[in-house]
């Protein structure tokens, strides 16, 4: 999968001030510092696939599109969060 626009970056961005600002959270960086950090964070996956994809089993490797192993990479993303964030987003998880 190919990095994302520019546009979906802005996207991403005013997606986590507004996140932050919802919850009354400072995220503790300037604007131009959080858009630099969704640049980077985009910039990593994009640059580290062939190795997130080298450490999944080989029946998840052939059988999974990229878009599902995205999917899967998000879900244990959100997790680490928290369950009840993954519930909001993936529905009832258990």
């Amino acid at each position: 999968m190919a990095e994302l626009s520019t546009e979906d970056r802005q996207r991403i961005w005013r997606g986590l001030m507004r996140y932050a600002s919802n919850r009354s959270e400072s995220i503790g960086l300037t604007k131009a510092d959080l858009q630099a950090a969704v640049n980077a964070t985009d910039t990593w996956i994009n640059t580290n696939q062939a190795s997130f994809n080298s450490a999944l089993p080989s029946a998840a490797q052939n059988a999974m599109t990229p878009e599902h192993k995205t999917l899967m990479f998000v879900a244990v993303a959100m997790a680490r969060i928290s369950i009840p964030f993954l519930r909001k987003i993936f529905g009832e998880v258990d």
